[in-house]
């Protein structure tokens, strides 16, 4: 049974106690920043210390831009020590999400993403919502907070960004929690962070990219090789959505010994999370939402399907494989609503 906000609020709150040192981790990009923002205000004057605490190396110049706009401190995982820590939140991810999280179990998570059933004391896992940030927004309600306009430019921004503009997956939640957020935020200070989301060093990827992509029926694939950033894989994938007729994008890069592929649709009876699973998840981590997904797979588990140093091979074994489970998702669905009854 879904709970009541404020049931919600007393659950959380229940979690913790004056002389609690929080540690609140998080795989940064918008929502999980601006999440872990309105944790820390929720706990303000509630708990000894609130620390924020990023498991990625933030690189994305949007990003780097938030942080410093907002005035928003965190302390990568490596500089941690967990001993000095008692209680463990985690916003906008669970556990399974990546390796890199600590092993402790945490005490608070509360997520957007698909239920991974994840052990936690307390559990909030509304897939349903198109941003984290839109939770975090009714359990300042509840609190009766009236958010700062950082905290709440900072909420606006996540929401923006996880709906891209309302154009993805969203909620009636999302709009209610936009709406709210809108009177407290400095679009100003919004666009600022949004319009820093490129570096001069990236562009050169948008010029490769536009030489080597290929477009198979409305899809277009295009592999960068090494990149400096994987993020250039998300700015081009989102960059071909623009481009009409595009239904898909699929862009790939080799970082750190690794292979990240970013996927986008256009949110029209489409599931990137399950084609992303279904061809690549056997190999590495895989999946996200039906309009947004991505995986990512160490080199050496390639070595028995494709040469990974072959741009040009690996190239087009992601594309045979996206194709080829492309093809059975669609099939899946086709079948499923075939045997679905008629609600006429």
């Amino acid at each position: 049974m879904k709970r009541s906000a404020s049931e919600n609020l007393r659950r959380f709150y229940a979690r913790f106690s004056g002389n609690d040192r929080v540690l609140v981790t998080i795989d940064a990009d918008p929502d999980a920043i601006a999440s872990a923002m309105a944790v820390k205000r929720l706990l303000w004057r509630k708990v000894a210390c609130v620390t924020i605490s990023n498991i990625n190396v933030i690189k994305r110049p949007d990003n780097i831009a938030m942080l410093r706009l907002l005035g928003i401190s965190l302390i990568h995982i490596d500089d941690v020590d967990l001993s000095e820590y008692n209680r463990f939140a985690m916003v906008d991810s669970q556990p399974d999400h990546n390796p890199a999280f600590p092993a402790a179990e945490p005490d608070i998570i509360i997520d957007h993403h698909p239920d991974t059933s994840a052990k936690a004391a307390f559990a909030d896992i509304r897939p349903e919502y198109g941003a984290n940030a839109s939770i975090m927004t009714e359990y300042l309600k509840a609190a009766k907070i009236k958010p700062s306009t950082k905290l709440a430019s900072g909420l606006f921004h996540a929401i923006k960004t996880d709906t891209s503009n309302f154009a993805r997956k969203t909620s009636m939640e999302d709009v209610k929690a936009f709406q709210f957020l809108f009177q407290y935020a400095n679009p100003h200070l919004v666009r600022k962070i949004e319009y820093a989301d490129l570096r001069l060093d990236f562009l050169r990827y948008f010029k490769n990219a536009l030489n080597d992509m290929r477009i198979r029926k409305g899809r277009v694939f295009v592999h960068l090789g090494n990149v400096v950033n994987p993020d250039v894989c998300v700015l081009i994938a989102d960059f071909f959505m623009r481009v009409n007729p595009v239904s898909w994008s699929i862009v790939s890069g080799l970082y750190e010994e690794k292979l990240v592929i970013v996927f986008r649709n256009d949110g029209v009876r489409k599931n990137a999370g399950n084609v992303a699973k279904r061809s690549f998840g056997l190999l590495g981590s895989a999946g996200g939402h039906k309009s947004m997904a991505r995986a990512e797979i160490m080199t050496d588990k390639l070595q028995a399907e494709v040469d990974a140093e072959d741009d040009r091979q690996l190239s087009g074994w992601i594309i045979d494989r996206v194709e080829t489970f492309y093809g059975q998702t669609k099939n899946d669905k086709n079948r499923k609503q075939h045997e679905e009854p008629s609600l006429s």
